[in-house]
């Protein structure tokens, strides 16, 4: 018991941001201390952890048959148990590295989908477990950049968050400290690099991968029109040759390929607000729409969502990191995180 304590002062406590596609740990005092891609590559004949976070993403789609790439959780959900538990083990020990502390116990705040299962949290809860946390801490996603936004959970006002993250958006309207309506989406990030992957496949017959579907995304995607219009040169493989080919495509192009998931999102936006109480609604109005999450940077996607809610968006400062804020926060702030914390499956 004492050395349980002793180990726990040497440690750090975490707040992780597990993400589809990308897994941050926020450090307080430090801030976002890591910012990787959720990939780990394995030796399959040794089982062996070779890579884990970018050096591994880099690996997607280059790797020979002995060695995969694999991505351990799918929309926001652990799809493989052990590779997620080597995963989190590897960043929570370096982080303690990094800030020599060699024996790791740490306190860790995870955020986590709205609409997990009983059982997909309990995988999240072992899975940190066993990646050494001494106890671990569940909070809505919604939530967590809420509080990472610095927006008024526990008043008795509406707060509406749209997270886009990358493998799920959730939407939540916030008050008193709980989630009053919300809508859970496996449609995000990934899917946008999607909807461009399918799009050149159908107009063009050319297959691209998925990262330069998201460099492309990046480069040129948009929700509205854009000032400037842009063009992007696209290499892939013609699905009928067989042969590289490449084609330039233009901004009003992925446009129209990402609405296909834009436009799902922007209807479930709606939705929530057509079922929130209108005393909730009416700040709503007041106080705007608040957007985290890396979807957040996709260029003019707060006016697109205004122009068809009607009501003002914001978007939060770095929303990249906003989860991973509110997940840190929570830690400096006992009594809040007693208000918002979900219960531990482990109490049932």
């Amino acid at each position: 018991m004492l050395f349980g304590k002793l180990r726990g002062k040497m440690s750090h406590d975490l707040g992780i941001d597990l993400g589809t596609k990308n897994t941050l740990v926020y450090l307080n005092e430090k801030g976002v201390v890591v910012n990787e891609p959720s990939v780990v590559a394995i030796n399959k004949r040794t089982n062996e952890i070779l890579e884990v976070g970018e050096a591994a993403s880099r690996m997607v789609g280059k790797t020979p048959s002995h060695i995969e790439a694999v991505k351990p959780l799918i929309d926001g959900v652990i799809s493989d148990f052990e590779v997620t538990e080597k995963m989190l083990k590897y960043f929570i020990s370096r982080v303690h590295q990094q800030n020599f502390a060699l024996v790791p116990r740490p306190r860790v705040v995870v955020g986590i989908p709205l609409d997990l299962t009983e059982v997909e949290r309990k995988a999240v809860e072992d899975a940190t477990k066993s990646a050494g946390a001494r106890k671990v801490y569940l909070i809505e996603e919604a939530m967590a950049a809420a509080i990472g936004a610095g927006l008024p959970v526990v008043d008795a006002t509406a707060t509406m968050v749209v997270d886009i993250g990358g493998g799920s958006t959730e939407i939540a309207v916030i008050s008193l400290g709980g989630v009053v309506t919300w809508k859970s989406l496996r449609l995000a990030g990934n899917e946008f690099d999607q909807n461009i992957i399918e799009y050149i496949r159908e107009e063009f017959n050319i297959l691209i991968g998925e990262q330069v579907a998201e460099n492309i995304k990046i480069t040129i995607g948009s929700a509205i029109p854009l000032d400037d219009p842009q063009e992007i040169e696209v290499r892939g493989r013609d699905l009928i040759t067989g042969l590289p080919r490449a084609i330039i495509i233009s901004d009003a192009q992925v446009r129209d390929a990402l609405s296909r998931t834009l436009n799902k999102i922007i209807e479930s936006i709606k939705t929530i607000l057509e079922i929130t109480p209108p005393e909730l609604v009416s700040d709503i109005y007041e106080r705007g729409i608040f957007l985290s999450g890396g979807g957040a940077l996709l260029r003019g996607v707060d006016k697109a969502i205004s122009l068809a809610s009607k009501i003002p968006v914001k978007i939060a400062t770095d929303p990249l990191t906003c989860v991973a804020r509110g997940t840190g926060l929570l830690l400096k702030d006992k009594n809040l995180l007693e208000k918002v914390v979900l219960p531990s499956t482990g109490d049932k």
